[in-house]
């Protein structure tokens, strides 16, 4: 199979790589970096649906992420809560449905209420899904996607791909086509893992918050370019 790949990706995934490194590079403090990617990212996956793509998926805070300082996680955690309170209703009146990829383990409750009010309010929007991968890692997915298999007492012979991505979270999010990671590293650090197979891949040197609609185009227009060949050739 091949598709000649003249249109616009179903799912684009956004690796924000190059917060901290931006904040650094200007002086700043770190956190400063992190408040300048959310707006980035407000604008940037808003004009993604607006190009045509029904699915943006974006790596917010991986599993590992646990592993840096304490202060700097805390905040990463104030941040995604002052975020939706935000940007919640921007998202809702664009028609944009959120949905929450990642373990809701070692998530305060105050974090976890943000979450799931955001789900509560847009689950029957149609204009598009945002898919938030907050205290996600690719492996755990797959794990956790495994023990709810084992759990309802499913044979092995049973065990099918269709059965694991039925089991992953929130599995009517759909393989990525285009994945862009920002900051001039190239490789995907866990995300995505099952979803990510075939997706086409753009590496942008710009730090994440030097990121812009403009780069989200060009990465849009360079997909378009790309002959899709999913194993066939």
């Amino acid at each position: 199979m091949s598709d000649t790949n003249n249109k616009v990706p179903a799912h684009i995934g956004l690796i924000l790589d190059g917060n901290r490194r931006w904040a650094r590079e200007k002086g700043l403090p770190l956190v400063e970096g992190h408040r300048q990617g959310l707006e980035v990212f407000k604008n940037v996956s808003l004009a993604a649906f607006d190009r045509g793509a029904s699915y943006v998926s974006a790596y917010i805070f991986s599993t590992e992420n646990w592993n840096r300082a304490e202060e700097e996680v805390s905040y990463l955690m104030s941040l995604v809560i002052k975020g939706i309170e935000k940007h919640l209703k921007t998202f809702h009146k664009a028609g944009i449905k959120l949905v929450h990829l990642g373990s809701r383990d070692g998530l305060s409750d105050k974090v976890l209420k943000a979450i799931d009010k955001s789900i509560a309010l847009t689950k029957n929007n149609k204009n598009g899904t945002l898919a938030l991968c907050f205290n996600y890692g690719g492996k755990q997915e797959v794990v956790d996607a495994v023990k709810q298999i084992i759990a309802i007492g499913t044979s092995p012979a049973d065990v099918t791909e269709q059965l694991i991505e039925q089991n992953l979270y929130s599995s009517e999010v759909p393989g990525i086509d285009l994945l862009i990671r920002t900051s001039g590293e190239k490789r995907l650090s866990g995300y995505m893992l099952w979803r990510s197979d075939y997706a086409e891949l753009v590496f942008a040197d710009k730090n994440w918050p030097d990121f812009s609609v403009e780069d989200l185009d060009r990465a849009i227009e360079e997909y378009k370019n790309r002959e899709r060949r999913f194993g066939a050739k």
